[in-house]
């Protein structure tokens, strides 16, 4: 192990064509100061080239969206990407947009789990989750424009014991750029002062174990042996150390450090969620969300719409609900904003692949994403809208394994603006662009996969509530002050089946 700096790590051991794969989780993890640094060579001496970029999770801030894996949306430094989100990273979501880059899109607990199958050598990650989604090699196969299709298949549908599966292939990975809090004098690595750990380990052994190298960026330098039950990456499997500046590599983008992320007694952290607290139309469907919860149960609530849900709960006396995400966090108050993917005292922090597999086996009592665009079989796409590209992040294994799935969002989009009094609704102005569709662009959530498996799905708006019934969607409620025929039907590219007596 050597300690040098960010320009010397890139130079020395980033070169071109290699796989370069890189931690984080929107604005948690991300190893700053080694991007950075890689963007500046690039820019500076024309090289490396032809990288090929694998991150799991999103990675950037939509208020400063040149951070993250954003820094490298160069034409001619990256020429493939396999990631599950984009949205967060605008240049890197044109270039594949314009086919200047191969784009492949792949679900986040499939790459988190394919860094342990690449490490054990297997040939690729085999799972359920993706089938009857764009994922799918029947549909779209995850590539996401020319030049990927070109490139060639990750994902082939296999078959075992008569059963549909999905092979993620595997893949050799050159180089990982890793974060951690401290670094020993040997070379062990810990995260006591990160809000998650992600999967670096795995991440550190599929370099390792593909003969590969792993660059670690930390705070700090410690003067003495670090504990080993707080080792997350040992020395065996790290090649460079990089003490980043502190401006590289604050706790979240929110926050240069929240004690209350590490279960401390600081309380910024949930005022500031509380500040940001939805009203009026996200208030109703968070409090109306809130409702299908049930005490004791396992809960992942979504970025976006769903975020307020536990606030709602809370102020409804709905207590012993287990909120978790995706990361790895469990118990506590999941966090918002740029800081999506901590939480507030929790009671556990998993690795994400460790995570996943509970997810992926069933053990979410309830999961609420966003609803984006539903069309009239119950497919769900929150992945891709003509130019824009999001991803599908962790939203397939969340949608396709809890026991109830529970789309929340806006009737409509694009100029809604709508009033509650005295508990009926006023719609100010209609939003120009319908989201109950006859066909979803993509669909991210298969409505049939559901169907199989005896899911239970509801989609909540603020006029109407609709549910899954026998594979039929169909509205269950009507919200005091909608017109049924103008605010509703009217509106939808499709018939649907009506089943309320509740008055307009």
């Amino acid at each position: 192990m050597e300690v040098i700096t960010a320009q010397q790590a890139v130079q020395k051991y980033v070169k071109s064509g290699a796989t370069l794969a890189v931690e984080g989780f929107i604005g948690l993890m991300k190893p700053e100061e080694l991007l950075i640094a890689l963007r500046d060579r690039f820019l500076e001496t024309g090289g490396p080239r032809d990288l090929t970029v694998v991150h799991c999770a999103g990675q950037g801030d939509g208020t400063s969206p040149g951070c993250g894996i954003n820094r490298l949306a160069l034409e001619g430094l990256v020429g493939r990407i396999i990631a599950s989100h984009f949205a967060m990273a605008p240049d890197i979501q044109r270039l594949i947009l314009e086919d200047k880059i191969a784009g492949y899109n792949l679900p986040q607990g499939v790459i988190s789990h394919l860094y342990r199958d690449i490490a054990q050598g297997l040939p690729g990650n085999i799972t359920h989750v993706g089938l009857e989604t764009f994922v799918d090699p029947a549909l779209e196969g995850g590539k996401l424009n020319e030049k990927a299709r070109q490139a060639g298949d990750l994902v082939e549908r296999i078959t075992i014991g008569g059963k549909p599966f999905l092979l993620y292939r595997a893949f050799p990975i050159d180089v990982v750029f890793l974060r951690a809090t401290s670094c020993d004098a040997k070379g062990n690595c810990s995260l006591e002062r990160e809000p998650v750990s992600l999967e670096v380990t795995a991440m550190a052994q599929a370099a390792r174990n593909s003969g590969g190298k792993v660059i670690v960026q930390v705070e700090r330098l410690a003067d003495a042996p670090l504990d080993p039950h707080q080792v997350k990456i040992p020395a065996c499997l790290v090649d460079a150390v990089v003490v980043a500046r502190p401006e590289n590599h604050r706790m979240t983008n929110d926050f240069d450090f929240e004690p209350a992320f590490l279960g401390g007694g600081h309380h910024e952290a949930q005022e500031k969620q509380d500040a940001q607290a939805p009203l009026g139309v996200r208030q109703f469907i968070a409090q109306r969300a809130a409702r299908e919860l049930t005490p004791g149960a396992i809960v992942n609530l979504g970025i976006g719409m769903p975020e307020g849900i536990s606030a709602a709960a809370a102020e409804m006396g709905i207590s012993d609900l287990i909120l978790t995400t995706e990361s790895g966090t469990i118990g506590g108050f999941p966090a918002s904003g740029g800081s999506f993917g901590a939480a507030a005292w929790p009671d556990c922090i998993l690795s994400q692949p460790e995570q996943f597999d509970f997810y992926d086996g069933g053990g979410l009592d309830a999961a609420f994403l966003g609803l984006a665009q539903a069309d009239r079989f119950g497919n769900v796409n929150v992945s891709k809208f003509g130019s824009k590209l999001a991803g599908c992040g962790g939203f397939i294994n969340i949608t396709q394994n809890a026991r109830r799935v529970v789309f929340c969002g806006t009737f409509t989009s694009g100029g809604l603006k709508a009033e509650f009094h005295d508990g009926r609704l006023k719609i100010v102005q209609e939003g120009r662009i319908k989201k109950f569709v006859r066909d979803v662009e993509q669909i991210t959530f298969s409505a049939r996969r559901a169907a199989e498996t005896g899911q239970d799905v509801l989609f909540i708006t603020e006029r109407a509530t609709f549910r899954l019934i026998d594979g039929v969607m169909t509205l269950t409620e009507l919200t005091p002050g909608a017109d049924l025929e103008r605010d509703v039907l009217a509106l939808m590219e499709f018939p649907v089946r009506v089943c309320t007596n509740q008055p307009g």
